[in-house]
């Protein structure tokens, strides 16, 4: 019982204590039961940890100049549900990030019995001139384990579960869609008169790309008859209509200032960027107005030293020393009126 007890434990801390906060079924069953299976899903926590928390360095990384910015215990979501845009962002990228981990350890060899993909292996046929070879990632295994650890947190087939598990799936979708072909070519000096082939899971930022542009476009949808359709009446099939939409079910907050309640955490001290030349993107360079002066706030400047390596020297062999170079940079923060003497 304390071995179980300890294994519990140790699934509740997956993501952060946040992810199967919610009850996983799957690990309860496997608890009670005793099952000789438990050990096998224990083996894939730290993987799964490990796709949550890239899937929440990610979602920061798309939502910095944003008023939502996927602050600190996002995953929290799961726990107070809101269904929102948000809510439908958070589900997606953290199913792709489960998934995506779980796939590449696979074959990486990092769990026993399991590998890469066998049936792309061994010089089969797979077109005019290539054969599989190499190692081809095991996109099948990890979409099964991730929608075990997901998708088993959904244990109702009310609105919200329909929604996330929507949602979940986009995600899985997006990590599908970054599988591409790489190829070796085989011949006489270069000829290339044959390839070996193998499918590769892309960067995971392709992943948050696209989730992104998925999340601007996300469709707000009705609970009607036990399924999910299009709000809009006049949609025509509007269940094919969100195959392969982010859904939610109710409007965002202008999450401008702190709500406990629904988990926003307000735009006051937040930084945020003006034009400065082509580094700098029209979003970013809107994110003053958006964050400070939309929301009733001033926008404050402050002179900060900030520190960088500078005059680095490659010295044989095979070191790169660096100096450290200091520079005085303007810093932009929201903030009070008060507390500012210019607006923009």
């Amino acid at each position: 019982m304390l071995l179980e007890w300890i294994t519990f434990q140790s699934l509740m801390m997956v993501a952060g204590g946040q992810l199967f906060a919610r009850g996983w079924a799957p690990a309860s069953n496997l608890l009670l039961s005793g099952s000789k299976g438990l050990q096998r899903y224990i083996t894939f926590s730290d993987s799964v940890s490990a796709g949550a928390e890239t899937a929440m360095k990610e979602c920061r990384q798309r939502f910095q100049w944003d008023r939502w910015n996927c602050p600190e215990g996002s995953l929290a979501l799961f726990n107070e549900p809101l269904p929102t845009r948000e809510m439908s962002f958070v589900h997606a990228i953290s199913s792709a990030g489960v998934m995506y981990s779980l796939t590449r350890n696979c074959s990486l060899g990092q769990f026993e019995n399991c590998g890469c993909d066998e049936s792309k292996r061994g010089g089969k046929a797979g077109g005019k001139d290539w054969q599989w070879g190499g190692c081809s990632d095991n996109i099948k295994f990890g979409e099964r384990i991730s929608k075990v650890f997901v998708d088993g947190m959904e244990r109702g087939e009310d609105a919200l579960a329909l929604m996330n598990l929507h949602n979940n799936d986009i995600g899985r979708k997006a990590v599908r869609q970054t599988l591409t072909r790489r190829c070796k070519c085989h011949g006489v000096s270069g000829s290339c008169s044959i390839q070996t082939c193998w499918d590769q899971l892309g960067p995971f930022g392709i992943i948050g790309e696209a989730l992104r542009k998925r999340y601007e476009t996300a469709v707000m949808v009705d609970y009607v008859s036990g399924s999910l359709s299009h709000s809009d009446e006049e949609t025509q099939d509007a269940q094919a209509d969100i195959e392969d939409d982010l859904v939610f079910l109710q409007p965002s907050p202008n999450y401008c200032h702190v709500n406990t309640t629904v988990g926003t955490t307000g735009t006051l001290g937040r930084e945020c960027l003006r034009g400065r030349g082509a580094e700098v993107s029209p979003w970013e360079a809107r994110s003053c107005k958006r964050l400070c002066t939309s929301c009733g706030l001033g926008v404050k400047r402050s002179k900060v030293v900030v520190s960088s390596s500078c005059n680095c020297k490659f010295h044989w062999c095979c070191e790169v020393q660096c100096e450290t170079c200091t520079r005085e940079v303007t810093k932009l923060t929201c903030a009070r009126k008060s507390e500012t003497r210019a607006r923009l």
